[in-house]
Protein backbone atom coordinates (compact mmCIF):
# COMPACT_ATOMS: atom_id res chain seq x y z
CA UNK A 1 0.00 0.00 0.00
CA UNK A 2 1.02 3.32 -0.77
CA UNK A 3 2.31 5.99 1.20
CA UNK A 4 3.05 9.97 1.23
CA UNK A 5 6.58 10.05 0.18
CA UNK A 6 7.70 12.68 3.10
CA UNK A 7 6.46 9.99 5.60
CA UNK A 8 8.49 7.39 4.19
CA UNK A 9 11.78 9.53 3.82
CA UNK A 10 11.34 10.67 7.25
CA UNK A 11 11.87 7.07 8.67
CA UNK A 12 14.85 6.70 5.89
CA UNK A 13 16.12 9.31 7.46
CA UNK A 14 16.04 7.97 11.00
CA UNK A 15 17.13 4.67 10.07
CA UNK A 16 20.37 6.61 8.44
CA UNK A 17 21.01 8.77 10.98
CA UNK A 18 21.19 6.00 14.04
CA UNK A 19 24.65 5.04 14.07
CA UNK A 20 24.89 2.05 16.25
CA UNK A 21 21.91 0.35 14.34
CA UNK A 22 22.84 1.17 10.30
CA UNK A 23 24.58 -1.83 8.59
CA UNK A 24 24.24 -0.05 5.01
CA UNK A 25 21.90 1.98 2.62
CA UNK A 26 21.86 2.28 -0.69
CA UNK A 27 20.34 4.62 -2.80
CA UNK A 28 19.49 4.02 -6.69
CA UNK A 29 17.58 4.21 -9.71
CA UNK A 30 15.65 6.94 -10.54
CA UNK A 31 11.75 8.74 -10.47
CA UNK A 32 9.77 8.88 -13.18
CA UNK A 33 10.95 12.08 -15.80
CA UNK A 34 13.96 12.75 -13.84
CA UNK A 35 17.42 11.56 -13.09
CA UNK A 36 19.45 11.98 -9.75
CA UNK A 37 23.15 13.07 -9.93
CA UNK A 38 24.58 9.69 -9.15
CA UNK A 39 23.54 6.38 -10.97
CA UNK A 40 23.76 4.67 -7.36
CA UNK A 41 25.12 5.67 -3.38
CA UNK A 42 26.13 3.67 -0.75
CA UNK A 43 26.06 5.17 3.37
CA UNK A 44 27.46 2.99 6.39
CA UNK A 45 29.26 4.86 9.74
CA UNK A 46 33.01 3.97 10.08
CA UNK A 47 35.35 5.82 12.59
CA UNK A 48 38.54 7.43 12.17
CA UNK A 49 40.53 9.19 13.80
CA UNK A 50 38.61 12.21 14.15
CA UNK A 51 35.78 10.06 15.74
CA UNK A 52 32.43 8.46 13.96
CA UNK A 53 31.46 9.58 10.49
CA UNK A 54 28.60 8.74 7.57
CA UNK A 55 30.56 7.37 5.12
CA UNK A 56 28.93 8.25 1.48
CA UNK A 57 30.37 6.63 -1.80
CA UNK A 58 28.75 7.58 -4.78
CA UNK A 59 29.05 5.82 -7.89
CA UNK A 60 28.83 7.65 -11.90
CA UNK A 61 29.24 6.05 -14.77
CA UNK A 62 32.64 5.08 -14.31
CA UNK A 63 34.50 5.54 -10.58
CA UNK A 64 33.08 5.77 -7.18
CA UNK A 65 33.89 9.40 -4.95
CA UNK A 66 33.85 8.19 -1.31
CA UNK A 67 33.28 11.19 1.52
CA UNK A 68 33.07 11.15 4.89
CA UNK A 69 30.81 13.56 7.28
CA UNK A 70 30.90 13.61 10.82
CA UNK A 71 27.71 12.34 12.76
CA UNK A 72 26.09 15.88 13.80
CA UNK A 73 25.35 18.03 11.74
CA UNK A 74 27.70 17.03 8.58
CA UNK A 75 25.89 13.66 8.44
CA UNK A 76 22.21 15.16 8.54
CA UNK A 77 23.24 17.59 5.91
CA UNK A 78 24.46 14.78 3.39
CA UNK A 79 21.62 12.59 3.86
CA UNK A 80 19.16 15.71 3.48
CA UNK A 81 21.13 16.49 0.00
CA UNK A 82 20.67 12.80 -1.01
CA UNK A 83 17.12 12.76 -0.09
CA UNK A 84 16.29 15.41 -2.20
CA UNK A 85 17.76 13.73 -5.32
CA UNK A 86 15.03 11.91 -7.60
CA UNK A 87 16.29 8.58 -6.39
CA UNK A 88 13.42 5.98 -7.41
CA UNK A 89 14.77 3.32 -4.31
CA UNK A 90 15.81 3.77 -1.03
CA UNK A 91 17.36 -0.17 0.50
CA UNK A 92 18.35 0.60 4.40
CA UNK A 93 19.40 -2.27 6.46
CA UNK A 94 19.56 -1.68 10.07
CA UNK A 95 20.75 -4.70 13.09
CA UNK A 96 17.33 -5.79 13.44
CA UNK A 97 15.23 -5.03 9.81
CA UNK A 98 15.61 -4.44 6.11
CA UNK A 99 13.49 -1.93 4.48
CA UNK A 100 13.01 -1.24 0.87
CA UNK A 101 11.55 2.01 -0.10
CA UNK A 102 10.02 1.67 -3.93
CA UNK A 103 8.87 5.25 -5.59
CA UNK A 104 5.65 4.75 -7.56
CA UNK A 105 4.42 6.76 -10.71
CA UNK A 106 2.77 8.96 -9.29
CA UNK A 107 5.22 10.40 -6.98
CA UNK A 108 4.10 7.94 -3.53
CA UNK A 109 6.19 5.44 -2.14
CA UNK A 110 5.92 1.85 -1.11
CA UNK A 111 7.67 0.59 1.91
CA UNK A 112 8.25 -3.33 3.00
CA UNK A 113 9.72 -4.07 6.35
CA UNK A 114 11.69 -7.74 7.06
CA UNK A 115 12.47 -8.60 10.27
CA UNK A 116 15.97 -10.05 10.10
CA UNK A 117 16.40 -13.73 11.05
CA UNK A 118 19.39 -12.85 13.58
CA UNK A 119 20.57 -9.23 14.65
CA UNK A 120 23.30 -8.26 12.43
CA UNK A 121 26.42 -6.67 13.46
CA UNK A 122 27.31 -3.07 12.98
CA UNK A 123 31.04 -2.82 11.51
CA UNK A 124 32.35 0.63 11.54
CA UNK A 125 36.23 -0.38 10.04
CA UNK A 126 37.28 2.08 7.89
CA UNK A 127 40.03 0.07 5.87
CA UNK A 128 38.11 -1.01 3.11
CA UNK A 129 40.13 -4.19 1.89
CA UNK A 130 38.36 -5.52 4.97
CA UNK A 131 35.15 -4.49 4.06
CA UNK A 132 34.23 -7.49 2.00
CA UNK A 133 30.80 -9.08 1.52
CA UNK A 134 32.40 -12.83 2.19
CA UNK A 135 35.73 -12.27 4.23
CA UNK A 136 39.05 -14.14 3.38
CA UNK A 137 38.65 -16.82 6.24
CA UNK A 138 34.82 -17.42 5.45
CA UNK A 139 35.26 -21.40 4.99
CA UNK A 140 33.83 -21.30 1.48
CA UNK A 141 36.70 -20.03 -0.10
CA UNK A 142 38.85 -22.86 1.49
CA UNK A 143 36.84 -25.58 0.15
CA UNK A 144 36.84 -23.88 -2.94
CA UNK A 145 40.75 -23.70 -3.11
CA UNK A 146 41.32 -20.08 -2.76
CA UNK A 147 42.38 -19.58 1.17
CA UNK A 148 44.66 -21.89 3.10
CA UNK A 149 44.00 -23.75 6.30
CA UNK A 150 44.23 -20.27 7.87
CA UNK A 151 41.74 -18.64 6.06
CA UNK A 152 43.96 -16.70 3.99
CA UNK A 153 44.09 -16.47 0.35
CA UNK A 154 46.62 -17.90 -1.40
CA UNK A 155 48.90 -15.42 -3.48
CA UNK A 156 48.48 -17.36 -6.22
CA UNK A 157 44.56 -16.99 -6.12
CA UNK A 158 44.59 -12.96 -5.17
CA UNK A 159 43.27 -12.28 -8.90
CA UNK A 160 40.14 -15.37 -8.64
CA UNK A 161 39.44 -14.02 -5.25
CA UNK A 162 39.26 -10.51 -6.63
CA UNK A 163 36.47 -11.31 -9.44
CA UNK A 164 34.38 -13.56 -7.48
CA UNK A 165 34.27 -10.59 -4.65
CA UNK A 166 33.21 -7.91 -7.18
CA UNK A 167 31.04 -9.82 -9.22
CA UNK A 168 28.95 -10.64 -6.05
CA UNK A 169 28.90 -6.72 -5.30
CA UNK A 170 27.59 -6.13 -8.59
CA UNK A 171 24.80 -9.21 -8.08
CA UNK A 172 24.41 -7.83 -4.39
CA UNK A 173 23.31 -4.26 -6.03
CA UNK A 174 21.53 -5.34 -8.59
CA UNK A 175 19.24 -8.04 -6.46
CA UNK A 176 18.63 -5.21 -4.39
CA UNK A 177 18.08 -2.40 -7.12
CA UNK A 178 15.64 -5.23 -8.88
CA UNK A 179 13.62 -5.94 -5.61
CA UNK A 180 13.08 -2.74 -4.49
CA UNK A 181 12.02 -1.43 -7.91
CA UNK A 182 9.49 -4.33 -8.28
CA UNK A 183 11.39 -6.17 -11.34
CA UNK A 184 11.81 -8.83 -8.48
CA UNK A 185 9.35 -11.03 -6.22
CA UNK A 186 10.28 -11.18 -2.94
CA UNK A 187 11.08 -14.62 -2.27
CA UNK A 188 10.00 -16.77 0.56
CA UNK A 189 11.50 -20.13 2.38
CA UNK A 190 8.37 -21.99 0.73
CA UNK A 191 9.36 -20.57 -3.05
CA UNK A 192 12.90 -19.20 -3.13
CA UNK A 193 14.69 -17.05 -5.33
CA UNK A 194 15.80 -18.94 -8.13
CA UNK A 195 19.35 -18.18 -9.40
CA UNK A 196 21.41 -20.21 -12.49
CA UNK A 197 24.97 -19.78 -12.86
CA UNK A 198 25.55 -20.80 -16.60
CA UNK A 199 28.84 -22.55 -18.18
CA UNK A 200 30.24 -22.42 -14.08
CA UNK A 201 32.80 -24.43 -14.55
CA UNK A 202 34.81 -24.96 -11.40
CA UNK A 203 31.55 -23.33 -9.24
CA UNK A 204 33.04 -20.50 -7.55
CA UNK A 205 30.73 -18.20 -8.29
CA UNK A 206 28.04 -20.67 -8.41
CA UNK A 207 28.95 -21.44 -4.30
CA UNK A 208 30.04 -17.90 -3.63
CA UNK A 209 26.98 -16.17 -4.40
CA UNK A 210 24.61 -19.21 -2.60
CA UNK A 211 26.90 -18.47 0.95
CA UNK A 212 26.77 -14.91 0.63
CA UNK A 213 23.27 -14.53 -0.34
CA UNK A 214 22.10 -16.95 2.32
CA UNK A 215 24.70 -16.43 4.96
CA UNK A 216 25.02 -12.74 4.86
CA UNK A 217 21.93 -11.71 3.06
CA UNK A 218 19.84 -14.19 4.42
CA UNK A 219 17.97 -14.03 1.06
CA UNK A 220 15.67 -17.77 0.52
CA UNK A 221 17.76 -18.63 -2.65
CA UNK A 222 17.80 -21.81 -4.69
CA UNK A 223 20.62 -21.89 -7.00
CA UNK A 224 21.62 -23.69 -9.83
CA UNK A 225 25.29 -24.28 -11.77
CA UNK A 226 25.09 -25.87 -15.30
CA UNK A 227 27.88 -27.22 -16.79
CA UNK A 228 28.88 -29.91 -19.62
CA UNK A 229 31.77 -31.85 -17.69
CA UNK A 230 30.46 -32.39 -13.69
CA UNK A 231 33.01 -31.38 -11.41
CA UNK A 232 34.06 -33.47 -8.08
CA UNK A 233 33.05 -30.41 -5.90
CA UNK A 234 29.58 -30.90 -6.45
CA UNK A 235 29.17 -33.96 -4.56
CA UNK A 236 31.52 -33.24 -2.07
CA UNK A 237 29.91 -33.00 1.69
CA UNK A 238 32.45 -30.26 2.65
CA UNK A 239 31.68 -27.89 0.18
CA UNK A 240 27.96 -28.09 0.97
CA UNK A 241 28.61 -27.60 4.77
CA UNK A 242 30.98 -24.65 4.30
CA UNK A 243 27.92 -22.93 2.33
CA UNK A 244 25.89 -23.74 4.59
CA UNK A 245 22.90 -24.46 2.17
CA UNK A 246 22.56 -27.12 -0.69
CA UNK A 247 22.96 -26.43 -4.26
CA UNK A 248 22.20 -27.94 -6.97
CA UNK A 249 24.29 -28.51 -9.89
CA UNK A 250 22.91 -29.86 -14.11
CA UNK A 251 25.27 -31.31 -16.22
CA UNK A 252 24.66 -29.97 -20.07
CA UNK A 253 25.74 -27.77 -22.14
CA UNK A 254 23.93 -24.06 -21.60
CA UNK A 255 21.49 -24.42 -24.67
CA UNK A 256 20.18 -27.88 -23.94
CA UNK A 257 20.44 -27.75 -19.84
CA UNK A 258 17.14 -28.39 -18.52
CA UNK A 259 16.30 -25.66 -15.83
CA UNK A 260 12.80 -26.30 -14.39
CA UNK A 261 11.18 -24.34 -12.96
CA UNK A 262 12.91 -21.33 -15.01
CA UNK A 263 15.49 -19.50 -13.04
CA UNK A 264 14.81 -15.50 -12.25
CA UNK A 265 18.19 -14.77 -11.84
CA UNK A 266 20.85 -15.94 -14.70
CA UNK A 267 24.60 -15.77 -14.60
CA UNK A 268 27.26 -16.55 -16.67
CA UNK A 269 31.31 -15.73 -15.77
CA UNK A 270 33.36 -15.70 -18.43
CA UNK A 271 31.60 -18.07 -21.11
CA UNK A 272 33.76 -17.98 -24.11
CA UNK A 273 32.94 -16.68 -27.19
CA UNK A 274 29.26 -17.86 -28.41
CA UNK A 275 28.47 -19.64 -25.38
CA UNK A 276 27.76 -16.44 -23.63
CA UNK A 277 25.27 -15.51 -26.55
CA UNK A 278 23.62 -18.92 -25.83
CA UNK A 279 23.30 -17.84 -22.00
CA UNK A 280 21.62 -14.62 -22.98
CA UNK A 281 19.06 -16.31 -25.32
CA UNK A 282 18.04 -19.01 -22.54
CA UNK A 283 18.28 -16.00 -20.33
CA UNK A 284 15.48 -13.94 -22.92
CA UNK A 285 13.85 -17.35 -23.49
CA UNK A 286 13.01 -18.12 -19.57
CA UNK A 287 12.11 -14.26 -18.80
CA UNK A 288 14.72 -13.74 -16.52
CA UNK A 289 14.05 -9.85 -14.60
CA UNK A 290 18.02 -10.57 -13.89
CA UNK A 291 20.84 -10.91 -16.14
CA UNK A 292 24.54 -10.86 -15.44
CA UNK A 293 27.18 -11.47 -18.08
CA UNK A 294 30.90 -11.00 -18.03
CA UNK A 295 31.58 -12.11 -21.38
CA UNK A 296 35.15 -13.72 -22.77
CA UNK A 297 36.53 -14.03 -25.68
CA UNK A 298 35.14 -12.83 -28.86
CA UNK A 299 36.03 -14.88 -31.29
CA UNK A 300 33.01 -15.39 -33.72
CA UNK A 301 32.52 -11.32 -34.83
CA UNK A 302 36.71 -11.26 -35.20
CA UNK A 303 36.39 -13.65 -37.52
CA UNK A 304 33.78 -12.11 -39.57
CA UNK A 305 35.78 -9.07 -39.29
CA UNK A 306 38.86 -10.70 -40.75
CA UNK A 307 36.58 -11.86 -43.97
CA UNK A 308 34.80 -8.98 -44.72
CA UNK A 309 36.19 -5.29 -46.29
CA UNK A 310 35.34 -2.67 -43.15
CA UNK A 311 32.97 -0.14 -44.82
CA UNK A 312 35.20 3.26 -45.70
CA UNK A 313 36.65 5.07 -44.04
CA UNK A 314 37.31 2.76 -41.69
CA UNK A 315 39.95 0.31 -43.13
CA UNK A 316 42.05 1.47 -40.17
CA UNK A 317 40.38 0.22 -37.69
CA UNK A 318 41.13 -3.30 -38.52
CA UNK A 319 44.67 -3.13 -40.42
CA UNK A 320 45.72 -3.86 -37.29
CA UNK A 321 45.02 -7.39 -35.83
CA UNK A 322 45.26 -6.22 -32.17
CA UNK A 323 42.74 -3.37 -32.61
CA UNK A 324 40.66 -5.52 -34.83
CA UNK A 325 40.33 -8.13 -31.89
CA UNK A 326 39.48 -4.65 -29.92
CA UNK A 327 36.91 -3.66 -32.34
CA UNK A 328 35.15 -7.05 -32.16
CA UNK A 329 34.89 -6.79 -28.19
CA UNK A 330 33.11 -3.64 -28.30
CA UNK A 331 31.00 -4.39 -31.06
CA UNK A 332 29.81 -7.99 -29.93
CA UNK A 333 28.81 -6.06 -26.60
CA UNK A 334 27.59 -3.24 -28.05
CA UNK A 335 25.19 -5.62 -30.29
CA UNK A 336 24.29 -7.92 -27.10
CA UNK A 337 23.36 -4.57 -25.13
CA UNK A 338 21.14 -3.36 -27.92
CA UNK A 339 19.33 -7.09 -28.67
CA UNK A 340 18.78 -7.22 -25.13
CA UNK A 341 17.12 -3.72 -24.94
CA UNK A 342 15.32 -4.56 -28.13
CA UNK A 343 14.03 -7.27 -25.94
CA UNK A 344 12.60 -5.06 -23.02
CA UNK A 345 15.97 -5.03 -20.93
CA UNK A 346 17.31 -2.30 -19.56
CA UNK A 347 21.48 -3.04 -20.02
CA UNK A 348 24.22 -1.51 -18.13
CA UNK A 349 28.07 -1.88 -19.42
CA UNK A 350 30.40 -1.48 -16.34
CA UNK A 351 33.80 -2.73 -15.18
CA UNK A 352 33.64 -5.76 -12.89
CA UNK A 353 37.32 -5.94 -11.82
CA UNK A 354 40.36 -3.64 -12.12
CA UNK A 355 42.27 -5.05 -15.84
CA UNK A 356 45.48 -5.74 -13.94
CA UNK A 357 43.08 -9.35 -12.32
CA UNK A 358 42.01 -10.32 -15.78
CA UNK A 359 41.87 -8.20 -19.99
CA UNK A 360 38.35 -9.64 -19.40
CA UNK A 361 36.51 -7.47 -17.32
CA UNK A 362 33.56 -5.92 -19.22
CA UNK A 363 30.25 -6.75 -17.77
CA UNK A 364 26.53 -6.72 -18.89
CA UNK A 365 23.93 -5.89 -16.57
CA UNK A 366 20.56 -7.07 -17.65
CA UNK A 367 16.68 -5.77 -15.97
CA UNK A 368 13.63 -6.83 -17.89
CA UNK A 369 11.38 -3.36 -17.35
CA UNK A 370 9.09 -5.14 -20.15
CA UNK A 371 9.69 -1.33 -22.14
CA UNK A 372 10.93 -2.18 -25.35
CA UNK A 373 13.45 0.20 -26.91
CA UNK A 374 12.35 0.57 -30.76
CA UNK A 375 15.03 3.02 -31.42
CA UNK A 376 17.84 0.81 -31.02
CA UNK A 377 16.26 -1.36 -33.19
CA UNK A 378 16.98 0.40 -36.23
CA UNK A 379 20.28 1.50 -35.79
CA UNK A 380 21.21 -1.95 -34.34
CA UNK A 381 20.47 -2.73 -38.14
CA UNK A 382 22.33 -0.14 -39.54
CA UNK A 383 25.56 -1.24 -37.49
CA UNK A 384 25.46 -4.84 -38.25
CA UNK A 385 25.04 -3.67 -42.03
CA UNK A 386 27.43 -1.00 -42.02
CA UNK A 387 30.18 -3.94 -40.66
CA UNK A 388 28.67 -6.80 -42.61
CA UNK A 389 28.62 -9.07 -39.64
CA UNK A 390 25.88 -11.53 -38.13
CA UNK A 391 25.93 -12.22 -34.30
CA UNK A 392 25.28 -15.12 -32.92
CA UNK A 393 22.55 -13.58 -30.41
CA UNK A 394 20.41 -12.59 -33.22
CA UNK A 395 20.66 -15.90 -34.52
CA UNK A 396 19.33 -17.92 -31.65
CA UNK A 397 16.57 -15.19 -30.52
CA UNK A 398 15.38 -15.76 -34.30
CA UNK A 399 15.10 -19.10 -33.56
CA UNK A 400 12.29 -18.46 -30.63
CA UNK A 401 8.95 -18.91 -31.00
CA UNK A 402 7.24 -15.15 -31.50
CA UNK A 403 5.47 -16.05 -28.06
CA UNK A 404 8.90 -16.19 -26.30
CA UNK A 405 10.29 -13.18 -28.01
Amino acid sequence: MSEPLDAALARVTAHVLDPERLVRAVASGRRRGERPQWRRVELRYVDLRAGRALQVTAYDDSQAHTANHPVGDAATGALASLLAEPFGNWHVDTATETHQLRVTKKGDAVVHTNPREAPAMVDFEHDREKSRLLPEDDPVFRVLGLADEQGRIKPSRQGKYRQVEEFLRILDSGITDALAAGHLRRPTADDPLRIVDLGCGNAYLTLAANRYLTAVRELPVLVVGVDRRAQPRWTDPAVTEAVGAPTCFVEGTIGDAVVDPAPEVVLALHACDTATDEALARAVEWGAPLVLAAPCCHHDLAAQLRRTPPPSPNSLLTRSGILRERLADTLTDAVRGALLRTRGYRVEVMQFVESKHTPRNTLLRATLTGARDSGVGEEYAALVAQWGVHPRLAELLDEQSPADA
